[in-house]
């Protein structure tokens, strides 16, 4: 299985309702990166992403986005190939 990072806050609903797809898919471990406790974490989210919000998903080295665009991927067929490897 595929390493998964997710750079996250608590309380943020994208990223809740993003853990959860991922588990339905068979994730069990996801390395979250909680931007809201380290905040020289998110300064280093937004260099890598070129983003400020969160979740900020990784599949390996891939960029997935956000919850959003997870969703999206799940529903054209992309996610679990990804997940398979």
């Amino acid at each position: 299985m595929p390493t998964v990072t997710m750079y996250s806050t608590a309380v943020c609903p994208y990223c809740i309702n993003a853990e959860r797809l991922l588990t339905s898919k068979g994730v069990t471990a996801i390395n979250k990166i909680r931007v809201d406790l380290q905040p020289e974490l998110r300064v280093e989210m937004m260099q890598k992403t070129g983003r400020r919000t969160v979740p900020q998903i990784y599949i390996d080295d891939r960029h997935i986005g956000g919850f959003d665009e997870l969703r999206a991927l799940d529903r054209a067929g992309g996610l679990e190939p990804l997940l398979a490897k």
